[in-house]
């Protein structure tokens, strides 16, 4: 069965090619954000795909919807599995981002970021939201945002997935970062969980960082990671 497994390859290039060498492409998907997309561009990407995964591009494109449109349309031309964009660009820039996906014969899976896992409701309070502002309506909002306006599902935190199951249902993909069994010494991630029990309570799929790309062993602890989830729920997944 598929992998709900993402791995976060926040590094250099040749740090990020020598640890996706050590993983196997049928336990986990790679993730490539700012860090390795800015330093390696579409060629990294490339290589990561010669050695068999299937890339999720964080990018969380947040800009004018044309803009957007044709960020979306030069992403698929790399041919990635996963992108996404940032549901507080709007309604119409999200529909823009789903209408480039449109024109794809291989369509990638379009994402919406909900709210960053490293803010909660302090933070949203220092950015200018109301005293009373309440992180799970926040995300719950954009979530139907993001599923009017043509998208696949969002990108959100552990503690959202069971109050977005329940309003938006099933056919709707969950991808949750802040993964990780055990804390993690300058972990700047506030809003996080263990793999099992992200995926048990909806989640699709999981984003591990740290705890993988920290480990002596990286392969092996990918396998304990999916070991350690009960059998039933990884049945359970889409």
């Amino acid at each position: 069965m598929p992998s709900p497994i993402i791995i976060a390859l926040d590094f250099e290039i040749n740090d990020a090619l020598n640890l996706a060498s050590k993983l196997d492409p049928s336990e986990c998907k790679l993730k490539v954000g700012y860090q390795l997309f800015t330093a390696g561009g579409p060629a990294v990407i490339e290589k990561l795909k010669n050695l068999g995964f299937d890339i999720f591009l964080d990018l969380k494109f947040h800009d004018i919807p044309s803009t957007v449109y044709k960020a979306v349309q030069n992403s698929m031309e790399i041919g990635i599995w996963m992108l996404n964009v940032h549901a507080a660009g709007g309604g119409e820039m999200l529909k823009a981002a789903s209408s480039a996906i449109e024109s794809s014969e291989k369509k990638p899976i379009l994402l919406g970021v909900t709210l960053l896992t490293s803010l909660n409701k302090g933070s949203l309070r220092e950015i200018g939201f109301g005293s009373d502002v309440e992180v799970e309506s926040l995300v719950i909002s954009f979530a139907k945002l993001c599923r009017s306006n043509g998208l696949d599902g969002v990108v959100c935190s552990p503690q959202e997935i069971k109050s977005l199951r329940k309003e938006i249902g099933k056919d709707f993909v969950l991808v949750t970062p802040g993964i990780r069994s055990n804390q993690i010494a300058g972990d700047d991630q506030k809003r996080t969980t263990s793999p099992s029990k992200a995926l048990k309570e909806g989640a699709d799929y999981i984003v591990v960082g740290r705890e993988v790309t920290l480990d002596h062993n990286p392969s092996d602890k990918v396998k304990q990671i999916l070991e350690n989830i009960p059998k039933q729920t990884l049945n359970n997944l889409k």
